[in-house]
Parts: structure tokens; C-alpha cells; sequence
């Protein structure tokens, strides 16, 4: 198997290209001036965190974003689950404004740092949602702190994916930092795209947003970030403890997911994890979403956001 052609399956935008550039020539675009169109504020701690506090209401909705994307990915959401709720959406350390440097980067470390801005904050009625590696840091909060949420909603997440013996450690070295920096602008669009089941030219912000990134300050650390992550994911595997999640958790997934199941380690469909990944939580509700990929909550937006709203309720 093609080393990048992996890489575009797990979901990082590491990718080779040689045409459609429109954004290479544009200046630098730094983590911190990222147009996230909500606006965010700062938990001074070690590390910091970035964060929206939008709405209010009586539950509270953490949203988490994936890998190697940041809290902007849920700009099509926000504004409709703010209407009767608190909305808080993060940035993981490591990514977009969040303090980035020597961390652990471990899921185990993200799902502490949820944890602390839920007490600091002091969060009530919360419900998690997590997005692909989200959905997975997820998974590890609900098994970890479950006195802290009330629900669980899982978007597309990793963690329901069994990988045989020997496959974690070739996944591993199939990326490296240098590689997350170094991506043409046209390899960057093509596989975007490979998140969605229909591309839509109005998701070009994306493709400017990484290209413009990859020549910011922080780009090394940001990548350094990626790659930790990678390995995060391999490190703390869920799929055989998934079964001790306790709380009311909706799984949501796209029909024509390309990135879940893995489609050389894993040929098959993506009904074909997250059915068996479902059925071993008790208090579960699997819904699969139609001519949609893996980039769920923005390309059925509405669809998504009115089943999260549903549920909650």
C-alpha cells in the first residue's frame, strides 16, 4: 500500500499534487488569526486551551474536534445547537489557538484536559461530542469520568475499528512531521475531498486554511502534534472497552465513509464497524446518514445538528 495513500484514509491531510494552486502564493496564515467565525477565549493553564462559550441553556454541549483540524470544523453547527444550549467548542492542545509544545499528546492527556475545563468552568448537564480521534478521546472520558456528562454523541469516531496484531506499528510509521508540513496545495484538496462523499467548492476555506497554516510559526509544533497523535490513537485502542460505557450515547456515521473502515486493512462497509461497535454499548442509538462521508456534521449539517438537538432532548 501507498504510504500517502494511507495517510489520506486516516484523515490527515498529507498529500501529494501537482496542479490547482490558488492559495500557495497567499502570505502566511497564523494559528492564532485562524477566522473560526465564532469568536474564543483562553483558560489560562498548563497547557492553555482555546475555546468558544456560545448560547445558554440547561444542558451544556462540548464539541471536540479530529485529527489535524481544529474547533473551526464546527462552524456549521454551533449557531443551531446555541439556540436553547450552552455550546463550548475546543481547541485540543496542540491544535489551532491552543498552547502547543513538548506535551504527552496522548488521548488519555486530552480527555484530562476536557475534564479540566468542565470543573473550571464548571460545566452541568454536559454532553460530549466527538468527532472522528473526538469521538474516540470521547470514548475514554465517558469510561474515565462518566459522573461528569450526562450523554454521548459519537460522530464518525475512531476507536471502533479493530486493528490486528503487527498493523499498529506499520500505522505508526506511516507518517511523520515533516511529511504533515510539506503538502502541495492541489494533494491537499483531492483529499479533503476523500472526507466527503460529494466535495463542494463552498469547503475551499479548508484547502486555504491548511495551505496558508503550513507557512505559519507554528506549523512544526502543530505537526509535531499530528504525528503524536497518530500514535495516540494506536496506543489507547477502544474497541474492547467500548462496552463499559454507561451513559445514553448516540452514534452517528456517513454511508459512504472513506476513512472508517480502513479499506486495505479492513475492506467492507462502514455499517460494518459502527453496527458492531453499537451493539456493545447497552444504551446506544446507531443512526447512518445518506450520501455523506466522513466529515458528517458539515456536509448533513442540518441533519446532524437536528439529530444531536433530538437527542438531548
Amino acid at each position: 500500500m501507498k504510504k500517502l495513500t494511507f495517510l489520506a484514509l486516516l484523515g490527515i491531510v498529507v498529500f501529494s499534487g501537482c496542479a490547482g494552486f490558488k492559495y500557495t502564493n497567499m502570505p502566511a496564515l497564523e494559528f492564532q488569526d485562524i477566522d473560526y467565525s465564532f469568536p474564543t477565549k483562553t483558560v489560562l493553564a498548563n497547557p492553555s486551551v482555546a475555546y468558544a462559550d456560545l448560547g445558554s441553556g440547561e444542558n451544556t454541549i462540548i464539541l471536540i474536534h479530529g485529527l489535524a483540524s481544529n474547533a473551526g470544523f464546527w462552524r456549521y453547527n454551533t449557531s443551531e445547537l446555541a439556540k436553547n444550549n450552552r455550546v463550548i467548542v475546543i481547541d485540543l492542545p496542540g491544535y489551532g489557538k491552543s498552547q502547543k509544545g513538548d506535551y504527552p499528546y496522548t488521548l488519555s492527556f486530552y480527555a484530562e484536559t476536557v475534564k479540566n475545563l468542565i470543573t473550571t468552568l464548571k460545566l452541568k448537564n454536559v454532553t460530549l461530542v466527538g468527532h472522528s480521534m473526538g469521538g474516540q478521546i470521547s470514548i475514554i472520558f465517558a469510561l474515565k469520568y462518566p459522573e461528569l456528562i450526562k450523554k454521548l454523541v459519537l460522530a464518525a469516531p475512531a476507536g471502533f475499528e479493530k486493528f490486528q496484531y503487527g498493523e499498529g506499528d506499520w500505522l505508526r510509521n506511516a507518517i511523520d512531521a515533516k511529511g504533515v508540513r510539506l503538502n502541495p496545495e492541489d494533494g491537499v484538496r483531492k483529499n479533503l475531498a476523500m472526507n466527503f462523499y460529494n466535495w463542494d467548492d463552498k469547503w475551499e476555506w479548508m484547502v486555504e486554511e491548511r495551505v496558508r497554516m503550513a507557512k505559519g510559526a507554528e506549523m512544526r509544533e502543530f505537526s509535531y502534534a499530528v504525528v503524536k497523535c497518530v500514535s495516540a490513537m494506536l496506543d489507547e485502542p477502544t474497541y474492547n472497552s467500548i462496552a463499559g460505557i454507561q451513559v445514553p450515547t448516540l452514534i452517528l456515521y456517513g454511508k459512504y465513509d472513506g476513512l472508517i473502515p480502513n479499506m486495505y486493512l479492513n475492506p467492507g462497509f462502514p455499517s460494518d464497524v459502527f453496527i458492531q461497535g453499537a451493539a456493545k454499548i447497552k444504551n446506544s442509538k446507531l443512526v447512518e446518514i445518506d450520501n455523506c462521508g466522513h466529515m458528517i456534521m458539515i456536509e448533513k449539517a442540518d441533519e446532524f445538528n437536528k439529530l444531536v438537538l433530538d437527542f438531548i432532548k
